[in-house]
């Protein structure tokens, strides 16, 4: 099992569901959550219990994959529309209609791959997870998420952290002004610089203005080459408090107590 710790800005997620209900089997369903756990216990519940009214009385569901990292709930929501409606979204105008004989379940990961490779999406610090290792597939040659978008397997659930420490009266590296808030760390370390994140954004943004998300850049403290989303994901917690559990075919599945 993986443990997200959530800290400023919360957790965002997007996800696909499968229904193995023999009379359905094969329906998929994707959603918005703050909270896979609770959001998937709604779905197998009924619409009267929270969930969708599309997926009330056709379970159980799985929730076999989620993608997580959006810096808010609009973007987040953004995506799950996009994800919903391929073919009204100006930005996926490319993405050819699903075949007869296309599964849903595939055409929706061919609707997502694309998605992860176009703008605004492409740049954001998105990690792609499977949940259920069972419906795993490999992404289309020439479609595979960019480099920066880590591929994670395993479990999540919402779990809350302690506050950060005080670091209110540091400097930011960049501006040399005082922080009004926990600032960006690097994670390397020996590396003891903090920054704004509008600071580190635009030092990072030096070689291509035109953007406003950065994807990778040189600390200005150390100069290593680190990623824009290993920064915001060290921020978050998701390197000093993630908790990795042994992995094991007979290990049961965070989801599997919500089916009972």
């Amino acid at each position: 099992k993986w443990v997200e710790r959530t800290g400023p800005g919360g957790f965002y997620g997007v996800y696909l569901l499968f229904c193995t209900n023999p009379r359905f089997r094969g329906r998929v369903y994707v959603g918005f959550t703050v909270d896979p756990v609770r959001r998937l216990g709604q779905h197998n519940a009924g619409k009267r219990r929270g969930g969708a009214w599309r997926t009330s009385g056709r379970g159980p569901w799985e929730m076999v994959l989620i993608i997580h990292g959006f810096p808010s709930d609009i973007a987040a929501l953004r995506f799950e529309w996009a994800w919903q409606h391929p073919h009204a979204s100006r930005r996926l105008s490319h993405v050819t209609r699903r075949a007869s004989r296309e599964p849903q379940f595939r055409f929706h990961l061919r609707v997502l791959s694309h998605m992860l490779r176009v703008p605004p999406w492409s740049r954001l610090p998105l990690t792609v997870r499977w949940l259920r290792q069972e419906y795993r597939q490999d992404f289309l040659p020439g479609l595979e998420p960019p480099l920066h978008m880590p591929v994670a397997f395993g479990g999540i659930r919402k779990v809350k952290r302690g506050q950060k420490e005080n670091s209110h009266l540091s400097q930011c590296f960049e501006c040399r002004e005082q922080h009004d808030g926990p600032p960006l760390r690097c994670f390397h370390p020996t590396c003891p610089t903090a920054t704004h994140a509008p600071c580190l954004a635009q030092s990072f943004l030096q070689g291509e203005p035109e953007h406003l998300i950065p994807v990778e850049g040189h600390c200005p403290g150390c100069q290593n080459l680190v990623l824009w989303g290993d920064v915001i994901r060290h921020y978050h917690g998701c390197y000093g408090d993630l908790e990795e559990g042994p992995v094991s075919s007979s290990q049961g599945h965070w989801a599997d107590d919500l089916q009972q």
